[in-house]
């Protein structure tokens, strides 16, 4: 087994549990790489890039954006990736840095792989494509300024669905309980495929959020009658300018996400557990 680890070192007890699980690996006789940007006795080195046709697994340190920024990318290699938590939340994550034992599990095959599907996110201007995303927990079309009220059109089939709000969220069930779920949007089982329209701030009573079959295409356009800026971000990164001859095509990715899974924690217990608030405990 060649393991490769890909680490935020800029989380708090991300370079410790570096070290630890180095040598673990290395007592175990398991050949562990780490970037050619980091340094440590315990690992060979190579280019970031060169690490995901290399490695068997992907494991990472860091917490909800670490994982879904190498998860993303170990997708395209079809390899599975196994996250530990250095972030405040890490709900992706499958263990802690105190169950660093558990990767005895891994090493002997005892493991299961959850698939997470991800959404391919196109943009369009005049007719052109201009840019290509994978989301794995959502799109966001908003407003740039706070309490802007925008239009946003949503074309399924020969059908549109109209808004106007401070924005809309299109998320996976994976994004289910991030940015959607703070919008009112339903909790989703992860190991079904859904696609999930999440009004943000709607000006309607009537306008809720609408779960969809995953192989909708979904095209988005969007404008301000008092020109506003609106971005498009997607997995919490803004990466357009949406213009009213813009279009957002927005459909299933034929990639999926494949989580290692080491801990016997369901989907429901971790979610009991990571969204635990102070009265509660």
């Amino acid at each position: 087994m060649v393991i490769a680890v890909l680490p935020n070192l800029d989380k708090r007890g991300a370079a410790e549990v570096v070290e630890k699980l180095g040598a673990m690996l290395k007592k175990e006789g398991i050949k562990a790489y780490l970037p050619d940007t980091i340094c440590s006795s315990n690992y060979l080195h190579v280019p970031e890039d060169e690490l995901y046709s290399l490695a068997d697994v992907i494991i990472t340190v860091g917490g909800d954006g670490t994982i879904m920024r190498y998860a993303k990318r170990a997708a395209l290699d079809n390899k599975p990736v196994l996250s530990i938590n250095a972030g405040r939340m890490g709900y992706l994550a499958d263990i802690e840095q105190n169950e660093l034992s558990l990767i005895s599990k891994l090493i002997i095959g005892d493991y299961r792989i959850e698939n997470r599907m991800m959404l391919d996110v196109a943009v369009y201007e005049n007719g052109n494509l201009v840019g290509n995303y994978s989301a794995l927990n959502d799109a966001v079309i908003t407003s740039g300024f706070i309490s802007r009220i925008i239009d946003i059109s949503v074309a399924v089939e020969n059908d549109a669905i109209n808004y106007r709000a401070d924005g809309l969220i299109v998320s996976t069930p994976t994004g289910s309980t991030a940015y959607s779920m703070s919008a009112g949007g339903p909790i989703i089982d992860p190991a079904t495929e859904n696609i999930c329209i999440t009004p943000i701030c709607s000006h309607s009573l009537s306008a809720k959020p609408i779960l969809m079959s995953a192989n909708t295409t979904l095209s988005l356009k969007s404008f301000s009658k008092k020109r506003a800026e609106i971005y498009l971000t997607v997995d919490g990164r803004k990466v357009a300018n949406v213009k009213p001859f813009s279009e957002i095509r927005i459909t299933k990715s034929q990639n999926t996400v494949k989580l290692i899974r080491l801990s016997n924690r369901s989907f429901y217990k971790t979610m009991s557990v990571k969204f635990r608030d102070s009265r509660s405990v």
